[in-house]
C-alpha cells in the first residue's frame, strides 16, 4: 500500500465491486470509512446506468472504531436482503476493515442463517493485490461457490451443447470499451456459427452459472479479468479457452484459428463435419475491414517510421503495439504497461515490436520515459494523455484508467472487425492532428500562442530574451516544443543561462551534427 495522487490501477475493493455490480440481482457491500462509497458516483456517471448501482457502504464511523461493527455488517447485510431481495451478497473488505482486524468472516457466517440470499466474503488480500487482481479473484471465487453449490445440489449440467457455443469472461462495468466490445464478439461469434453460451459478469444471473460448463470453449479477451475463470474452469471440468485478443486483423484471425481447432475436436463426433473459416478471414480481411486496405494506401504510408509510445494494461498494450509495428509500419520506441503481475507474458508478447520496454506503475517513470523518446504520438491512459498534453505531443487513449469521454454513447469497440477501423482512425488522427494548430496559425484561425512552457520539469534556470521568444514563436507550432526542449537541453549541456538567437542556431546545428 502506498500514499499516491495518481494510480493506474485502484484498490483491491474497487475490482470486487466491479465484478458485483455487473452481475444482475447482486449486492454489493462493503466496510468502510464515508468517502470510499465513491464508487456508485463513479459508475453511474461513467457508464450512465439508468438503475442504481447496488452497492452499500458499511461506514467505518467513530463509534465502530470505539467499539467494533458489532451487529452493525450483520444489519447491513439483513436490510439488504429484505429490501433488495438479491441472489447474492458479497462483502467486500477495505484497507479499513483490515486494519481493524475485523473478523467479516464470523459476520458473513452469522448473516447467512438469517437470510435468504447466498452471502459470501471476497476472498482478496488488500495489501497484496490491486483492482484489476481483485477482480479477477473476485470473479473466479464466485463462479466457484456456484458450481460446487450446483454439484451439492445434483444439478450440475455438463452435457455439451448440440451446436458449437461459446462463454465469454471477463466482459464487466467500467472495462474499456468493453459494452462495445462485447457486442463486437457476439457479432463475429455469430458469423462463425457459435453460440452464445453466457456472458460473464456483465449482465449474467449467478443462478445461471451452473449453465457455464455445457459450453464448447471459455473466451477471454483481456487477461485482466476472467483468466483465472478459465483456469479454474479447464481444470475441473476440462474446458478449454482461448485467450488470443481478437484486436487488429492478424490477432482476429489467429483467434478465429484457434476457436476452428477448439470446435474441429468436438465437430467431427457431434456434428459429423469439420469446420473452416479460412474464406471467411479472407472476406472479412479485404472487403468488411478497411484497416487492411488502410495500411497500404498513402496516408499510412506516410506514417512508416514515425515514433510511437505505447502504455497501458498489458492486454491493450500489447495488441497496439504488434498493431503499430506489424499493420502499420510505425516504429514503437517503448511498449510498456503497469500490470507488473503479468510482467513476463507482456515482455514476450512485445520484445520484437519494439525498442524498449517499460514495466511501471509509477507514471514519473513512464512522464520521464516519453520526454526522452519525444515520440511523435503516444497511445496510452488518461494519464499519457495529460502527459502529451504538457509535452505537445498528441495522444490517442487506448486503455484504462481513462475519463468519460472514453465512455461513448456511440459504437466503438476495439475487438473484431469493426475494431480494426476504429483503431485504424485513432492511430492516424492521433499523427495527423499535430499539424493542426500549425494550419491553423498559418490561415489565421486563432491567435497564435505564446512561446510554450510545457515540460515535465518545473526547473526555471534557463531564460529567453525578447530575440530568441520571438524566433520561437516562428516555428510551427507542431514541432515548436521539440525546438524548445532541444535549445534547453543544449543551454544546459554548455552552462548557458540566457537563450538568445544565436544559441537556438548553435542547438540546431549540434542537433544535426
Amino acid at each position: 500500500m502506498k500514499l499516491a495522487y495518481w494510480m493506474y490501477a485502484g484498490p483491491a475493493h474497487i475490482g470486487t465491486l466491479r465484478v458485483a455490480s455487473s452481475f444482475r440481482n447482486v449486492h454489493a457491500i462493503m466496510h468502510a470509512p464515508l468517502g470510499d462509497d465513491y464508487f456508485n458516483v463513479m459508475r453511474s456517471m461513467l457508464e450512465r446506468e439508468r438503475d442504481f448501482t447496488p452497492v452499500t457502504a458499511s461506514i467505518v464511523d467513530r463509534h465502530v472504531l470505539a467499539r467494533g461493527s458489532q451487529e452493525k455488517v450483520v444489519d447491513n447485510i439483513t436490510r439488504k436482503d429484505r429490501q433488495e431481495c438479491p441472489d447474492l451478497i458479497v462483502l467486500t473488505p477495505t484497507c479499513t476493515s483490515s486494519i481493524l482486524q475485523e473478523d467479516l468472516q464470523n459476520f458473513v457466517n452469522r448473516a447467512s442463517m438469517i437470510s435468504d440470499s447466498d452471502v459470501i466474503l471476497a476472498d482478496v488480500n488488500h495489501y497484496r493485490v490491486n483492482e484489476l487482481q481483485a477482480a479477477d479473484r473476485t470473479l473466479e471465487q464466485v463462479i466457484r461457490y456456484y458450481l460446487e453449490k450446483a454439484r451439492r445440489q445434483g444439478n450440475l449440467n455438463i452435457s455439451l451443447t448440440d451446436k458449437p457455443s461459446a462463454n465469454i469472461i471477463g466482459i464487466f462495468t467500467l472495462g474499456f470499451h468493453n459494452q462495445h466490445d462485447c457486442r463486437e464478439l457476439k457479432r463475429l461469434l455469430q458469423d462463425l456459427g457459435v453460440e452464445i453460451n453466457q456472458v460473464i459478469p456483465e449482465g449474467g444471473f449467478v443462478e445461471n452459472l451452473h449453465q457455464l460448463p455445457k459450453a464448447w470453449f471459455n473466451l477471454v479477451p483481456y487477461r485482466e479479468v476472467g483468466l483465472m475463470t478459465a483456469i479454474y474452469l479447464e481444470k475441473e471440468f476440462g474446458m478449454p479457452y482461448i485467450s488470443t485478443t481478437p484486436m487488429g486483423i492478424v490477432d482476429i484471425a489467429n483467434c478465429i484459428r484457434r476457436i476452428q481447432k477448439q470446435i474441429n475436436v468436438l465437430a467431427p463426433i457431434l456434428l459429423n463435419d469439420k469446420i473452416n473459416y479460412e474464406q471467411y478471414i479472407d472476406e472479412q480481411t479485404r472487403f468488411i475491414s478497411q484497416a487492411a486496405w488502410f495500411s497500404r494506401s498513402i496516408d499510412c504510408q506516410n506514417l512508416t517510421g514515425k515514433k510511437a509510445v505505447v502504455f497501458g494494461d498489458a492486454t491493450h498494450a500489447a495488441s497496439i503495439t504488434k498493431i503499430l509495428a506489424c499493420e502499420m509500419g510505425i516504429r514503437v520506441s517503448c511498449a510498456g504497461t503497469y500490470c507488473k503481475h503479468d510482467e513476463e507474458w507482456f515482455k514476450e508478447e512485445v520484445q520484437s515490436f519494439c525498442d524498449e520496454i517499460l514495466v511501471t506503475d509509477d507514471h514519473t517513470e513512464v512522464g520521464d520515459m516519453i520526454a526522452r523518446m519525444e515520440p511523435s504520438a503516444i497511445f496510452g491512459t488518461q494519464m499519457e494523455r495529460h502527459i502529451g498534453k504538457r509535452l505537445d505531443i498528441p495522444c490517442g487513449v487506448i486503455s484504462s484508467p481513462v475519463h468519460i469521454q472514453n465512455f461513448p454513447l456511440g459504437y466503438r469497440p476495439f475487438l473484431g472487425y469493426e475494431g480494426t477501423n476504429q483503431i485504424a482512425d485513432l492511430v492516424y488522427n492521433s499523427f495527423t492532428l499535430g499539424m493542426e494548430d500549425h494550419l491553423l496559425e498559418i490561415f489565421g484561425g486563432h491567435d497564435t500562442k505564446e512561446v510554450i512552457t510545457k515540460s515535465l520539469s518545473t526547473d526555471t534556470d534557463l531564460t529567453w530574451n525578447y530575440e530568441s521568444k520571438s524566433e520561437l514563436n516562428k516555428i510551427p507550432g507542431f514541432v515548436r516544443g521539440k525546438i524548445k526542449r532541444n535549445t534547453e537541453r543544449f543551454a544546459r549541456q554548455n552552462n548557458i543561462v540566457e537563450i538568445t538567437v544565436e544559441v537556438m542556431y548553435a542547438a540546431k546545428e549540434a542537433s544535426s551534427a
